[in-house]
């Protein structure tokens, strides 16, 4: 063990201590890479305990060429050489495919012989596609780049429903493919950058009928989190991969994780050992005496200045919409101080009426927008809205009321409310210039309001 360890989050009773991490594209003695990935490495073999096992969900290698023995060749290495520290029989390491490593026939078969895992998986998918048991946890590996469909971007949805409802009575799922399906930090594209449009939607419905915890994916070179209807979708590409998307906020990183009865919990480290973000999901919601309730005007706020990555900021809106669609922006809420541009406004906003967050940055800049669910007209709605600071871009969340499932706010922004400073004023009906200002529409709002962290 290292002298200077790094604590592990521990499962509190049974469960599960567990490292993820992705997109190292080594394997070429000497190149770049295998120095940033062994700068991964070396924080990971850090922790104290270590981890149970080890999710790489792709591009182990640089790959990406037509000469199979040199793909081989980079599979020996990174293998026998960047990974020999690690000994797979006590601690196995499991991998998805990747477009790197599995971008034609050939590919594909170096794949299956070098990494020999579990040949469970659907008919033509043996070594490609398969899947883990491990008590009360099952693990699901998917082909997001499977040739006999077409290859990047596509994946098959059958055996991956079959197989998860036949595991139908473990505690625990994971399922893990290389491409998202979701955008992340507003790096989009159909097949290239997340599975195709004719899968997706089915691939998701999978996932939240039969209650997977989270999908796990790089591809993108990026640390994100994300969830729709409960599913998280949990994206880690920075085990070496020397870029980012976008430079200058993404960072190589590993993340160490905990799962047992009552949560799942994760801590994601940078190079130097730091803990740069951290999650526990499902959040602790507030407590029914914690709230606020706002009448529609202006008023202080509650909590002023909080930076801090951990606060979590709850709100329940309700009311009844306007009879017909109103076009122009209405403000549900804001957050401003009276001498600039709010940096915090949620409203709605088009014909549709669409729920929206609108985010400013920094004076001069642009505002970045997050977009959620439509409002019907002349409908009444009773709608929970979450401003978490500590899920980046995929923090601004809502549900309807009633529904435990949450739902992260569409978004192209690579940051969060992690930087927010709350300003010293809020208003509720109306924009900061006064009840005339982008005015609600409708009736009877009622807006609730509980800092929970």
């Amino acid at each position: 063990m290292s002298a200077n360890p790094i604590p592990s989050l521990m499962p509190q009773g049974s469960g599960h201590s567990f490292v993820l991490y992705g997109d190292s594209c080594s394997g070429v003695p000497g190149a770049l890479h295998e120095k940033t990935f062994a700068a991964v490495n070396a924080v990971l073999r850090r922790l104290d305990p270590p981890p149970e096992f080890i999710l790489f969900p792709g591009d182990e290698v640089i790959g990406l060429t037509a000469d199979a023995e040199e793909l081989r060749a980079q599979w020996r290495h990174w293998l026998d050489h960047e990974m020999s520290w690690l000994d797979r029989q006590k601690t196995p390491l499991w991998h998805t495919t990747g477009n790197h490593t599995t971008y034609d026939e050939m590919s594909e078969q170096i794949f299956r012989e070098v990494l020999q895992l579990p040949e469970n998986g659907p008919p033509g998918q043996e070594g490609l596609s398969y899947w883990v048991r491990r008590g009360d946890l099952l693990l699901v590996f998917v082909h997001t780049l499977w040739t006999g469909l077409g290859g990047e971007g596509h994946v098959e949805t059958e055996w991956l429903e079959a197989t998860l409802k036949a595991h139908g009575d473990i505690s625990h799922k994971i399922v893990l493919g290389h491409h998202p399906v979701f955008p992340v930090n507003g790096f989009s594209g159909a097949y290239q950058r997340e599975i195709g449009p004719e899968y997706a939607k089915r691939f998701w419905d999978i996932l939240v009928e039969t209650d997977v915890l989270a999908y796990v994916c790089s591809h993108i070179l990026a640390f994100d989190v994300q969830v729709h209807r409960g599913v998280l979708q949990l994206c880690t590409a920075g085990a070496g991969t020397a870029h980012r998307m976008p430079e200058g906020v993404e960072y190589l990183h590993c993340i160490q994780a905990a799962l047992d009865a009552d949560s799942f919990r994760y801590q994601v480290l940078d190079t130097d050992g730091v803990v740069r973000e951290r999650l526990q999901w499902p959040f602790k919601e507030a407590g029914s005496e914690d709230w606020q309730s706002l009448l529609p005007g202006t008023h202080a706020a509650a909590f002023v200045g909080s930076t801090s990555n951990n606060r979590i900021v709850e709100l329940r809106i309700r009311g009844l919409m306007p009879d017909t669609a109103h076009a122009p922006a209405q403000t549900l809420f804001s957050a401003f101080d009276p001498d600039s541009i709010a940096p915090l406004w949620l409203g709605l906003r088009g014909p549709r009426q669409t729920v929206t967050v609108i985010l400013g940055r920094e004076p001069g800049r642009s505002p970045h927008y997050w977009v959620g669910p439509d409002l019907a007209a002349g409908q009444s709605f009773d709608i929970d809205i979450v401003l978490h600071a500590g899920m980046g871009p995929g923090g601004v969340l809502y549900r309807m009321h009633g529904d435990n499932r949450w739902t992260s706010f569409d978004a192209a922004s690579a940051t969060g409310l992690d930087r927010l400073v709350w300003p010293d004023q809020w208003s509720v009906g109306h924009g900061q210039g006064g009840a005339a200002d982008r005015a609600f529409m409708g009736r009877e709002l009622q807006v609730s309001i509980v800092a929970a962290r």
